[in-house]
This record gives C-alpha cells, structure tokens and sequence, in this order.
C-alpha cells in the first residue's frame, strides 16, 4: 500500500485490509527512508538496493508522486524472480497518473478518479468500489482460463481426425470418417464447445493461484500433455477399431468396400465412439491445471450440462436415424454400451494423464511463448514501456534550453555589433543609422582594432530577462525599457533601439535585427 498518509494511519488501514499480519516479516516505510535505502550518495537510484527492499515492503507512507513511480519502475525492471514481475496499480488522483501509466495494468476510479487517472489507467471501475478489482481479476482470469480449455479440446480433435482421415486413406482407400461425418464432428468442435466451455462461471479457486506472467506461454506444457496425451488413446482406439473392430463384434468389415456401397456397422461404431470419446473429453477440458475433480461445479453451468446432453441425444438420432446422408447404420444395444463404455473411459485416461508429472516431460514444447527477458528492448517494446512522465520532462527540458540558446545568441550578436562599430567607425555625429552607415562606402572597419565590451554581467541579465518575455529592448544610456512586442518569437529591426552610454560616441543610434 503506497499512500501519503502518516505511517501508522497506514500501518492500521493495512491490518485491517489483510496486507500485514502480526508475525510476518515485513517492511513498513516512509517516503524519506525509503529513498534513503535504494538511492546512492548522488541521489541516484540503484536497482540493486531496491530488490533488497520491494520483496518485504507492505507500506510506504508520506510518499510522493516520484515514490510510487520509482516504486512501480523498479519492480517491473527487477530481477530477483525467475520471471518478469506483473505490476497493478490503482489510484484517482492526478499525482497517480505517472504509476498508472507505468504500471502492466493500471485501474482508476470512474466517478472520484481525474481525466489524467484515466487517460493514464487501462481499466476504469464505473461504480468507484474497490471490490470491483476483484472481480476484474476473476473474470479476466476466467477469460483467459476458457481460451485454454477451448485451446485443448479442440488440438485434440483436430490432432485425431486429421492422423485418422489421412492415415485411413492412404491404407485403405478410404477414410473411416465420411465428409458429412467430419461437418458434425467439426460443428460440435466449434461451435457446441466453444459455448460449452467459454460460459464457465469464476469461482474463487482463480484468486488462489498466481497470476500468468507476462511471457507464459498460451499453451503450457501442462495443456501440451494433456493434448498428447488424449490424442494417443483416441488415436489407438480408432486404429484398433478400423484393423480389428469386425472381428470384436463379429460384423462385416467397412475396409475396401465398393463405392456407392450401404454403410456398415464398422464404420458406424468408429464414428459413433470417436463422437463419445471427444464428448467425454469435453468434460475432462473444464480442467487445465492438472486437477483431478472433472466434474466440480459442473452443475453451476446449466450451459454446458445443456450441451452435453443435447449433443448425446443428437448423436443418437444420427445414428439411428441418419441413414445415408450421415453414413450410419443402426446398432444394437450392446454396440451401444461398448462405444458409451470406451467414451467413457476417456474420464478414466484424464486420471492418469494428471497422474503423470509434467516436470518430468522434458521433450513437452510450450506454444505460443512469448519474447525472452534479455531479448526485449525499448524498440521492441514500444511507447508504453517508455515512462510517460519521462518523456513530458525530457520535452519541456529541451524546449527550455532551445530558448535558452536562442536568447544567448542574441546576446551575442549585440556584442559583436557593438565591439565591432564603436571602435573602428570613423563617422560624422549625425550618421544615425546603420542604412545610412552602409550607404557610404568611404566607412570602413577595421577588424584589428580592440574591442569594447559594452554589456555587463548585469545587462546580460536583464536582457535575457526580458527577452524570454518577447517584449520589445531599448537601451538608453546603459538602460534596458521593454515595451509592446507584437511578435512573440523575434524582434525585429524597428524594435530594438541601441544607444551608447557615452556622448563622443562617433555612432549615435544604431538600429539592427537580432
């Protein structure tokens, strides 16, 4: 907790919300000290004494806006764990924006937080309740978590049916699974699934577990196990089904049947088990971190009981009733039961596959990983990563010292004009203009000759005090008198009046640009 408050106002608040727990070791620090710890003799901060303080710090009270950035900074560059750490940071206020603009995930008060909390927050709580955060976390979660299952259900399918198709083909000249066979199967895939297991309420269990770091993979090693792992039984199911099936229920084999032939029961009881096989492993993809209880809450989601039921009774029909458009015949009851009981054990396989370890699946690839810590630089990572506050301070930076300059090379330009006339120009008294001066070419000057200073360490002040203000300059006798400028960036000739400070002055007025 990062607040401005008086540290033991800070400290209670904490143990009143869970953050700290008498026992435990932990920090509780006030924005001196704690910048005291992580910041060298030159005031700079050191990522090495920051990683010795954020693991055990609870509380940073009497913070500043800079607190909670460096705060924030120095925990998404640490590298004390094995993965990049995932920041979050709430606030509503304008001194929060830098945090929240930092940060991975930034939330802010829709009705009490600022339009710079906003702009700078990338999820905005409407109903201004903190509690709402949790329920953020859960659903994006949630999201996350049905992606996966979705992820796992259908790789196996498509896995299965494609080794199947083309294997079958190739050896007996026809694949076991017909066209109107694999619309039905790829519509429950699609279609059925993706409503079955995308509707899966949030429940607590999601907020025991840690979050998914920034690189994790989609497909972790644990789903690429479970994929594998059910594509292996279906695969040997299926094979041992078309090779050997009509000798198990003594019928006539479906394999190098003429075309245009009545369907048979051997393919009939192969599409009818691999349909069973991927509708019970529906039910084993609820499950994607290894969990033995399939069936936990499974009734909280009428969704998906509904479509499982639907598409049991709808698989019956087809088969029963489909005929020719589905290439089915009827089956008999036992038939039935043996399809239902290998289906079923498809539950039974999903045990033994948690069972195995994934840590000793070395050979098991992740999908979808993510850049490598050392792999990522600013480029790659983009404007965001870049601190927002940073740039606004580097542009104001430059901006300055560009007006700066502007105005020291005016000052320059005066001097050179000054030291460069006064010495050498040998004029009549009434010569009053420079247009004048360089009207006559019988003037010269003479580049040798020494050169007077005529802009002291106190002028050059003033000047510059009332240049950066645009205003109009005239110098009378060793005096600055600003006046209207109608044209903020430049002075223009008929603006700046320069006289000399001294009566025997062989220039009497000079008029210039600067």
């Amino acid at each position: 907790m990062v607040t401005g408050d008086n540290i033991n106002t800070a400290r209670a608040i904490a143990t009143k919300c869970g953050i700290i727990a008498p026992g435990d070791d932990f920090l509780c620090l006030e924005g001196k000290e704690f910048n005291r710890l992580i910041r060298n003799e030159k005031g700079e901060v050191e990522q090495e004494k920051l990683d010795k303080i954020w693991p055990k710090l609870r509380v940073l009270a009497r913070s500043s806006p800079t607190d909670k950035h460096t705060l924030v900074k120095g925990i998404i560059d640490s590298t004390v764990g094995e993965q990049r750490q995932v920041v979050a940071v709430t606030g509503d206020g304008t001194n929060d924006g830098p945090a929240l603009k930092k940060a991975d995930v930034g939330f802010a008060m829709g009705i009490a937080g600022t339009d710079v909390a906003k702009e700078a927050s990338d999820i905005i709580l409407t109903d201004d309740n903190f509690t709402s955060i949790v329920k953020a976390v859960m659903w994006g979660r949630n999201v996350y978590d049905s992606i996966s299952k979705f992820l796992q259900f259908q790789l196996t399918v498509n896995v299965v049916a494609v080794i199947v198709a083309f294997t079958g083909a190739c050896i007996t000249q026809d694949s076991p699974l017909k066209a109107v066979q694999m619309l039905w199967v790829n519509l429950i895939m699609d279609t059925f699934a993706s409503l079955a297991l995308a509707t899966e309420p949030p429940t607590d269990s999601l907020l025991k577990r840690r979050p998914y770091g920034r690189n994790k993979p989609l497909i972790s090693r644990t789903l690429m196990k479970n994929i594998l792992g059910h594509a292996v039984y279906q695969l040997t199911i299926i094979f041992f089904l078309v090779f050997a099936g009509e000798k198990i229920f003594d019928i006539d084999s479906g394999r190098n049947a003429p075309l245009h032939s009545p369907s048979s029961q051997h393919y009939t009881i192969v599409f009818n088990t691999f349909v069973l096989m991927q509708l019970f492993n529906e039910i084993n993809s609820r499950k994607i971190h290894g969990e033995r209880n399939v069936f936990g809450g499974i009734f909280r989601n009428l969704i998906f009981c509904a479509v499982v039921l639907g598409t049991f009774i709808s698989q019956i029909i087809i088969v029963e009733f489909g005929g020719k458009p589905f290439s089915c015949t009827k089956l008999s009851l036992s038939q039935w039961f043996w399809c239902l009981f290998i289906g079923i054990g498809e539950l039974l396989w999903g045990q033994v596959i948690s069972t195995i370890p994934t840590q000793s699946l070395k050979f098991l690839k992740e999908a979808g990983h993510g850049t490598a810590k050392e792999e990522i630089t600013r480029d790659a990572e983009g404007l965001d990563e870049i601190d927002h506050a940073e740039m606004e301070l580097r542009r104001g930076q430059i901006l300055w010292f560009r007006g700066l300059k502007r105005i020291q090379t005016q000052i320059k330009v005066v001097k050179a004009f000054h030291s460069s006339l006064h010495e050498s120009i040998q004029t009549p008294k009434n010569q009053n203009s420079i247009h004048n001066f360089m009207t006559h070419p019988e003037l010269a000057i003479d580049e040798e000759g020494p050169r007077t200073q005529l802009l002291d360490e106190q002028e050059e002040k003033i000047f510059e005090k009332v240049s950066k203000s645009g205003t109009r300059v005239l110098l009378l006798d060793g005096e600055v008198t600003p006046s209207a400028n109608t044209n903020n960036n430049a002075v223009d000739c008929s603006q700046v009046q320069i006289v000399p400070s001294y009566s025997d002055s062989p220039l009497h007025s000079l008029e210039t640009s600067v």
